[in-house]
Protein backbone atom coordinates (compact mmCIF):
# COMPACT_ATOMS: atom_id res chain seq x y z
CA UNK A 1 0.00 0.00 0.00
CA UNK A 2 1.19 3.31 -0.80
CA UNK A 3 1.73 5.73 2.29
CA UNK A 4 0.00 8.93 1.34
CA UNK A 5 1.01 10.84 4.78
CA UNK A 6 2.79 14.12 4.85
CA UNK A 7 4.05 15.86 7.16
CA UNK A 8 1.25 18.21 8.53
CA UNK A 9 3.78 21.12 8.83
CA UNK A 10 4.77 20.98 5.23
CA UNK A 11 1.32 20.94 3.67
CA UNK A 12 1.62 23.44 0.72
CA UNK A 13 -0.17 26.75 -0.10
CA UNK A 14 -1.27 27.32 -4.07
CA UNK A 15 -2.77 30.20 -5.61
CA UNK A 16 -4.01 30.45 -9.18
CA UNK A 17 -3.26 32.86 -12.39
CA UNK A 18 -5.11 33.54 -15.63
CA UNK A 19 -4.00 35.65 -18.28
CA UNK A 20 -6.50 38.37 -19.64
CA UNK A 21 -7.67 38.56 -22.74
CA UNK A 22 -8.90 41.59 -24.49
CA UNK A 23 -10.36 40.07 -27.25
CA UNK A 24 -11.80 36.59 -28.84
CA UNK A 25 -9.06 35.44 -31.06
CA UNK A 26 -7.33 32.45 -29.85
CA UNK A 27 -4.82 30.38 -31.10
CA UNK A 28 -7.53 27.99 -32.56
CA UNK A 29 -9.40 30.35 -33.96
CA UNK A 30 -7.30 33.88 -34.74
CA UNK A 31 -9.43 36.86 -35.66
CA UNK A 32 -7.67 39.55 -37.53
CA UNK A 33 -7.65 42.48 -34.47
CA UNK A 34 -5.21 43.61 -32.29
CA UNK A 35 -8.37 45.79 -31.10
CA UNK A 36 -10.02 45.43 -27.57
CA UNK A 37 -13.42 44.45 -27.56
CA UNK A 38 -14.52 45.96 -23.99
CA UNK A 39 -17.25 43.62 -23.57
CA UNK A 40 -15.31 40.22 -23.92
CA UNK A 41 -12.58 41.81 -21.75
CA UNK A 42 -15.23 42.51 -18.93
CA UNK A 43 -16.77 39.10 -19.33
CA UNK A 44 -13.47 36.99 -19.49
CA UNK A 45 -12.35 39.45 -16.26
CA UNK A 46 -15.47 38.34 -14.66
CA UNK A 47 -15.24 34.88 -15.42
CA UNK A 48 -11.52 34.92 -13.25
CA UNK A 49 -13.35 36.77 -10.36
CA UNK A 50 -16.29 34.58 -10.01
CA UNK A 51 -14.09 31.15 -10.77
CA UNK A 52 -11.78 31.70 -7.87
CA UNK A 53 -8.47 32.61 -9.43
CA UNK A 54 -5.90 34.91 -7.36
CA UNK A 55 -4.00 36.88 -10.40
CA UNK A 56 -4.18 37.53 -13.97
CA UNK A 57 -0.80 38.70 -15.77
CA UNK A 58 -1.59 41.40 -18.44
CA UNK A 59 0.58 40.85 -21.02
CA UNK A 60 3.37 42.95 -23.21
CA UNK A 61 4.48 43.24 -26.44
CA UNK A 62 5.64 45.72 -28.90
CA UNK A 63 2.06 46.23 -30.66
CA UNK A 64 0.12 45.06 -27.91
CA UNK A 65 -2.04 47.39 -25.62
CA UNK A 66 -0.30 49.11 -22.81
CA UNK A 67 0.01 46.59 -19.78
CA UNK A 68 -0.31 49.52 -17.16
CA UNK A 69 -3.80 50.54 -18.42
CA UNK A 70 -4.90 46.85 -18.43
CA UNK A 71 -3.73 46.25 -15.43
CA UNK A 72 -5.71 49.09 -14.02
CA UNK A 73 -9.35 48.57 -15.54
CA UNK A 74 -8.63 44.99 -14.51
CA UNK A 75 -8.60 46.28 -10.82
CA UNK A 76 -11.53 48.64 -10.86
CA UNK A 77 -13.27 45.36 -12.92
CA UNK A 78 -12.53 43.13 -9.62
CA UNK A 79 -12.31 43.13 -6.04
CA UNK A 80 -10.01 40.57 -5.37
CA UNK A 81 -8.07 39.63 -8.55
CA UNK A 82 -4.37 40.85 -8.18
CA UNK A 83 -3.63 42.26 -11.70
CA UNK A 84 0.04 41.18 -12.64
CA UNK A 85 1.66 44.29 -14.97
CA UNK A 86 4.07 42.88 -17.49
CA UNK A 87 7.05 45.66 -17.83
CA UNK A 88 10.11 45.81 -20.26
CA UNK A 89 12.74 47.60 -18.49
CA UNK A 90 13.35 49.44 -21.96
CA UNK A 91 10.07 51.04 -21.95
CA UNK A 92 9.79 52.72 -18.50
CA UNK A 93 12.07 54.73 -16.89
CA UNK A 94 12.35 53.11 -13.22
CA UNK A 95 11.49 55.96 -11.46
CA UNK A 96 8.18 55.98 -13.62
CA UNK A 97 7.33 52.70 -13.76
CA UNK A 98 7.53 52.99 -9.29
CA UNK A 99 5.11 55.42 -9.90
CA UNK A 100 2.85 54.05 -11.86
CA UNK A 101 2.37 50.84 -10.30
CA UNK A 102 2.16 52.48 -7.08
CA UNK A 103 -0.61 54.34 -8.57
CA UNK A 104 -2.02 50.88 -9.67
CA UNK A 105 -1.40 49.57 -6.15
CA UNK A 106 -2.93 52.43 -4.57
CA UNK A 107 -6.42 52.09 -6.37
CA UNK A 108 -6.58 48.51 -6.14
CA UNK A 109 -6.08 48.67 -2.50
CA UNK A 110 -2.68 46.69 -2.14
CA UNK A 111 -3.28 43.97 -5.89
CA UNK A 112 -0.23 44.91 -7.31
CA UNK A 113 2.27 42.70 -8.91
CA UNK A 114 5.22 43.65 -11.13
CA UNK A 115 6.62 40.61 -13.76
CA UNK A 116 9.69 42.18 -14.96
CA UNK A 117 10.60 41.07 -18.73
CA UNK A 118 14.11 41.98 -19.63
CA UNK A 119 13.73 40.69 -23.20
CA UNK A 120 14.41 37.29 -24.99
CA UNK A 121 14.12 38.40 -28.48
CA UNK A 122 16.75 40.84 -30.17
CA UNK A 123 14.55 41.53 -32.91
CA UNK A 124 11.43 42.64 -31.01
CA UNK A 125 13.39 44.48 -28.46
CA UNK A 126 14.61 46.18 -31.46
CA UNK A 127 11.10 47.36 -32.55
CA UNK A 128 10.84 49.61 -29.09
CA UNK A 129 14.80 50.83 -29.74
CA UNK A 130 16.12 48.42 -27.30
CA UNK A 131 19.69 47.20 -28.52
CA UNK A 132 21.32 46.18 -25.32
CA UNK A 133 22.54 42.65 -25.96
CA UNK A 134 20.79 39.88 -23.81
CA UNK A 135 23.24 39.28 -21.14
CA UNK A 136 23.38 43.14 -20.49
CA UNK A 137 19.29 43.19 -20.38
CA UNK A 138 19.31 40.94 -17.46
CA UNK A 139 22.00 43.49 -15.48
CA UNK A 140 19.54 46.19 -16.63
CA UNK A 141 16.84 44.49 -14.19
CA UNK A 142 19.05 44.07 -11.61
CA UNK A 143 19.11 47.72 -11.57
CA UNK A 144 15.79 48.12 -12.03
CA UNK A 145 14.37 45.98 -9.29
CA UNK A 146 16.73 48.25 -7.00
CA UNK A 147 15.35 51.57 -8.09
CA UNK A 148 11.65 50.50 -7.63
CA UNK A 149 12.25 49.21 -4.10
CA UNK A 150 13.94 52.69 -3.23
CA UNK A 151 11.79 54.65 -5.20
CA UNK A 152 9.05 52.87 -3.18
CA UNK A 153 10.81 52.68 0.46
CA UNK A 154 13.05 55.73 0.52
CA UNK A 155 12.17 58.62 3.23
CA UNK A 156 13.64 61.45 1.64
CA UNK A 157 15.52 62.18 -1.90
CA UNK A 158 18.09 60.30 -3.56
CA UNK A 159 20.80 60.17 -6.42
CA UNK A 160 21.80 57.67 -8.46
CA UNK A 161 24.49 56.87 -10.91
CA UNK A 162 24.76 53.37 -12.49
CA UNK A 163 25.45 51.71 -15.11
CA UNK A 164 22.14 52.15 -17.24
CA UNK A 165 20.12 54.79 -15.52
CA UNK A 166 21.06 58.01 -13.99
CA UNK A 167 19.26 60.59 -12.14
CA UNK A 168 19.22 63.58 -9.50
CA UNK A 169 17.61 64.44 -5.88
CA UNK A 170 14.35 61.76 -6.53
CA UNK A 171 12.46 61.60 -3.77
CA UNK A 172 10.67 60.69 -1.63
CA UNK A 173 8.23 58.63 -4.73
CA UNK A 174 5.02 58.00 -4.37
CA UNK A 175 4.41 55.05 -2.53
CA UNK A 176 2.39 51.50 -2.36
CA UNK A 177 -0.75 51.18 -0.86
CA UNK A 178 0.85 49.87 2.20
CA UNK A 179 3.86 47.67 1.59
CA UNK A 180 6.28 47.24 -1.14
CA UNK A 181 5.20 45.33 -4.32
CA UNK A 182 6.07 41.80 -5.69
CA UNK A 183 8.59 41.85 -8.30
CA UNK A 184 8.63 38.96 -10.33
CA UNK A 185 11.05 37.88 -13.14
CA UNK A 186 11.86 34.51 -14.97
CA UNK A 187 14.31 32.92 -17.65
CA UNK A 188 15.90 30.16 -18.26
CA UNK A 189 19.78 31.79 -19.08
CA UNK A 190 22.53 31.98 -16.00
CA UNK A 191 21.58 35.47 -16.12
CA UNK A 192 17.98 35.14 -14.87
CA UNK A 193 18.53 33.17 -12.46
CA UNK A 194 21.26 35.00 -10.68
CA UNK A 195 19.16 38.07 -10.60
CA UNK A 196 16.03 36.39 -9.72
CA UNK A 197 17.88 34.19 -6.87
CA UNK A 198 18.85 37.59 -5.58
CA UNK A 199 16.69 39.73 -5.85
CA UNK A 200 12.89 38.52 -7.26
CA UNK A 201 10.01 37.89 -4.97
CA UNK A 202 8.83 35.42 -7.62
CA UNK A 203 10.74 33.55 -10.32
CA UNK A 204 8.86 32.01 -12.89
CA UNK A 205 8.93 29.13 -15.21
CA UNK A 206 7.47 27.32 -17.51
CA UNK A 207 5.66 23.93 -17.55
CA UNK A 208 8.61 21.15 -17.31
CA UNK A 209 8.99 17.82 -16.31
CA UNK A 210 8.92 17.16 -12.22
CA UNK A 211 12.20 16.27 -12.53
CA UNK A 212 13.69 18.99 -14.27
CA UNK A 213 11.60 21.40 -12.51
CA UNK A 214 12.78 20.31 -9.38
CA UNK A 215 16.05 20.98 -9.92
CA UNK A 216 15.60 24.41 -11.22
CA UNK A 217 14.02 25.61 -8.03
CA UNK A 218 16.93 24.01 -6.18
CA UNK A 219 19.47 26.19 -7.97
CA UNK A 220 17.33 29.33 -7.84
CA UNK A 221 16.98 28.59 -4.31
CA UNK A 222 20.52 28.02 -3.91
CA UNK A 223 21.21 31.55 -5.28
CA UNK A 224 18.88 33.16 -2.98
CA UNK A 225 20.64 31.98 0.07
CA UNK A 226 24.19 32.23 -1.05
CA UNK A 227 23.04 36.10 -1.63
CA UNK A 228 21.90 35.72 1.79
CA UNK A 229 18.36 35.82 1.70
CA UNK A 230 15.89 34.47 4.28
CA UNK A 231 12.70 34.78 2.38
CA UNK A 232 13.35 32.45 -1.06
CA UNK A 233 11.57 33.41 -4.17
CA UNK A 234 8.27 31.88 -4.86
CA UNK A 235 7.96 29.64 -7.83
CA UNK A 236 5.45 30.65 -10.75
CA UNK A 237 5.29 27.42 -12.71
CA UNK A 238 2.36 27.82 -16.13
CA UNK A 239 0.55 25.13 -18.19
CA UNK A 240 -2.01 25.07 -20.96
CA UNK A 241 -4.51 22.58 -19.72
CA UNK A 242 -6.53 20.74 -22.27
CA UNK A 243 -9.59 18.77 -20.13
CA UNK A 244 -12.21 16.50 -20.68
CA UNK A 245 -14.77 14.86 -18.71
CA UNK A 246 -12.32 11.33 -19.25
CA UNK A 247 -8.76 11.15 -19.40
CA UNK A 248 -9.72 9.24 -23.09
CA UNK A 249 -11.59 12.40 -24.70
CA UNK A 250 -9.20 14.72 -23.47
CA UNK A 251 -6.69 13.44 -25.37
CA UNK A 252 -8.96 13.47 -27.89
CA UNK A 253 -9.31 16.90 -27.80
CA UNK A 254 -5.89 17.50 -27.26
CA UNK A 255 -5.34 16.05 -31.09
CA UNK A 256 -7.89 18.16 -32.59
CA UNK A 257 -6.31 21.01 -30.79
CA UNK A 258 -2.51 20.50 -31.78
CA UNK A 259 -3.43 20.24 -35.61
CA UNK A 260 -5.60 23.40 -35.63
CA UNK A 261 -2.57 25.40 -33.16
CA UNK A 262 -0.04 24.49 -35.38
CA UNK A 263 -1.76 25.58 -38.34
CA UNK A 264 -2.32 29.14 -36.94
CA UNK A 265 1.17 29.28 -35.56
CA UNK A 266 2.14 28.18 -39.24
CA UNK A 267 1.08 31.49 -40.70
CA UNK A 268 2.59 33.53 -37.77
CA UNK A 269 6.39 35.01 -38.36
CA UNK A 270 9.22 34.03 -36.36
CA UNK A 271 11.40 36.63 -35.03
CA UNK A 272 15.04 36.35 -35.45
CA UNK A 273 14.37 33.01 -37.65
CA UNK A 274 13.48 29.32 -36.64
CA UNK A 275 15.60 28.83 -33.97
CA UNK A 276 14.47 30.47 -30.48
CA UNK A 277 17.06 32.99 -29.42
CA UNK A 278 15.62 32.72 -25.57
CA UNK A 279 17.07 30.08 -23.51
CA UNK A 280 13.52 28.94 -22.14
CA UNK A 281 12.25 28.17 -25.64
CA UNK A 282 15.45 26.11 -26.50
CA UNK A 283 14.92 24.28 -23.18
CA UNK A 284 11.22 23.52 -24.13
CA UNK A 285 12.06 22.43 -27.60
CA UNK A 286 14.67 19.62 -26.17
CA UNK A 287 12.67 18.10 -23.90
CA UNK A 288 9.49 17.50 -26.56
CA UNK A 289 12.47 16.32 -28.79
CA UNK A 290 13.15 13.67 -25.77
CA UNK A 291 9.75 12.56 -24.70
CA UNK A 292 6.37 13.82 -26.00
CA UNK A 293 4.74 13.08 -22.33
CA UNK A 294 6.10 13.24 -19.54
CA UNK A 295 4.84 12.27 -15.53
CA UNK A 296 0.96 12.06 -15.24
CA UNK A 297 0.12 14.75 -17.57
CA UNK A 298 2.48 16.86 -19.41
CA UNK A 299 2.62 17.05 -23.04
CA UNK A 300 4.67 19.01 -25.04
CA UNK A 301 3.68 18.59 -28.56
CA UNK A 302 1.84 21.69 -28.19
CA UNK A 303 5.37 23.51 -27.36
CA UNK A 304 7.24 21.75 -30.28
CA UNK A 305 4.40 22.68 -32.82
CA UNK A 306 4.88 26.44 -31.68
CA UNK A 307 7.90 26.48 -31.47
CA UNK A 308 7.57 27.06 -27.94
CA UNK A 309 6.92 30.36 -28.40
CA UNK A 310 6.10 31.53 -24.90
CA UNK A 311 4.33 29.12 -22.12
CA UNK A 312 2.89 26.14 -24.40
CA UNK A 313 3.15 22.96 -22.34
CA UNK A 314 -0.06 21.05 -21.81
CA UNK A 315 -1.22 19.12 -19.37
CA UNK A 316 -4.08 16.65 -20.59
CA UNK A 317 -6.78 14.82 -19.13
CA UNK A 318 -9.60 15.05 -16.80
CA UNK A 319 -10.26 17.15 -14.33
CA UNK A 320 -9.20 14.69 -11.58
CA UNK A 321 -5.86 13.55 -13.30
CA UNK A 322 -5.47 17.51 -14.29
CA UNK A 323 -5.72 18.40 -10.80
CA UNK A 324 -3.73 15.52 -9.45
CA UNK A 325 -0.67 16.77 -12.33
CA UNK A 326 -1.10 20.44 -10.47
CA UNK A 327 -0.65 19.05 -7.07
CA UNK A 328 2.73 16.95 -7.93
CA UNK A 329 4.13 20.38 -9.20
CA UNK A 330 2.96 21.91 -6.19
CA UNK A 331 4.47 19.41 -4.05
CA UNK A 332 7.50 20.14 -6.18
CA UNK A 333 7.43 23.49 -4.91
CA UNK A 334 5.54 25.64 -6.96
CA UNK A 335 2.79 27.87 -4.64
CA UNK A 336 1.85 30.15 -8.16
CA UNK A 337 -0.21 28.39 -10.74
CA UNK A 338 -0.94 29.73 -14.12
CA UNK A 339 -3.22 27.64 -16.30
CA UNK A 340 -4.64 29.04 -19.75
CA UNK A 341 -6.34 27.69 -22.70
CA UNK A 342 -6.11 27.49 -25.79
CA UNK A 343 -10.25 27.61 -25.91
CA UNK A 344 -9.72 31.11 -23.71
CA UNK A 345 -12.72 32.06 -22.01
CA UNK A 346 -14.98 28.74 -22.13
CA UNK A 347 -11.16 27.16 -20.58
CA UNK A 348 -10.72 30.06 -17.68
CA UNK A 349 -14.35 29.19 -17.06
CA UNK A 350 -14.01 25.37 -16.94
CA UNK A 351 -10.96 25.67 -14.70
CA UNK A 352 -12.65 27.70 -12.08
CA UNK A 353 -15.63 24.98 -12.02
CA UNK A 354 -13.63 21.57 -12.24
CA UNK A 355 -9.91 22.11 -11.48
CA UNK A 356 -9.27 25.00 -8.93
CA UNK A 357 -11.86 23.31 -6.40
CA UNK A 358 -10.39 20.19 -6.73
CA UNK A 359 -6.57 21.11 -5.88
CA UNK A 360 -7.58 23.33 -3.03
CA UNK A 361 -10.08 20.86 -1.37
CA UNK A 362 -7.01 18.53 -1.52
CA UNK A 363 -4.53 20.75 -0.36
CA UNK A 364 -7.25 21.79 2.67
CA UNK A 365 -7.19 18.10 3.60
CA UNK A 366 -4.17 17.91 3.84
CA UNK A 367 -3.96 20.73 5.82
CA UNK A 368 -6.81 19.22 7.92
CA UNK A 369 -5.25 15.79 8.38
CA UNK A 370 -1.56 15.73 7.47
CA UNK A 371 -2.38 13.25 4.55
CA UNK A 372 -2.91 12.82 1.04
CA UNK A 373 -6.59 12.80 0.27
CA UNK A 374 -8.25 9.94 -2.46
CA UNK A 375 -7.71 12.71 -5.36
CA UNK A 376 -3.88 11.93 -5.37
CA UNK A 377 -4.14 8.31 -4.25
CA UNK A 378 -6.31 7.42 -6.74
CA UNK A 379 -4.02 8.91 -9.56
CA UNK A 380 -0.81 8.12 -8.14
CA UNK A 381 1.35 6.89 -11.08
CA UNK A 382 3.04 7.89 -13.76
CA UNK A 383 0.13 8.09 -16.83
CA UNK A 384 2.61 8.32 -19.55
CA UNK A 385 2.71 4.31 -20.72
CA UNK A 386 -1.19 3.96 -20.77
CA UNK A 387 -1.18 6.61 -22.58
CA UNK A 388 1.57 6.38 -25.05
CA UNK A 389 -0.60 4.78 -28.04
CA UNK A 390 -3.20 8.19 -27.58
CA UNK A 391 -0.02 10.17 -28.29
CA UNK A 392 0.59 8.59 -30.89
CA UNK A 393 -2.51 8.86 -32.36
Amino acid sequence: MTDTSIPATAAPEAEFISLSHLNPSTELNPVPSRGIDLAYFRKYVRALEDGGYDYTLLPYGAGSADSFVTASAVGQLTERIKPIVALRPNTTFPLVGAQKLATLDQLTEGRAVVHLISGGNDAEQARQGDYLPKNRRYARTSEYIDLLRRAWTEPGPFSHEGEFYKFDEFGPGFAPYEKPIPISIGGQSDEAFQVGGEKADIFSFWGEPLADLRSEIDRVHAIARAAGRTTLPRIWVTFRPIIARTDELAWKKAHEYVERVAATHAKAPRWGGATPQNVGSQRALRQAERAELYDRALWTRTAAVTNAAGASTALVGSPETVAAAILDYIDQGASLVSIRGYDTLADAVDYGRFILPLVRQELAHRQATGQRGTLQAEHPGNYAPEYARLAQA
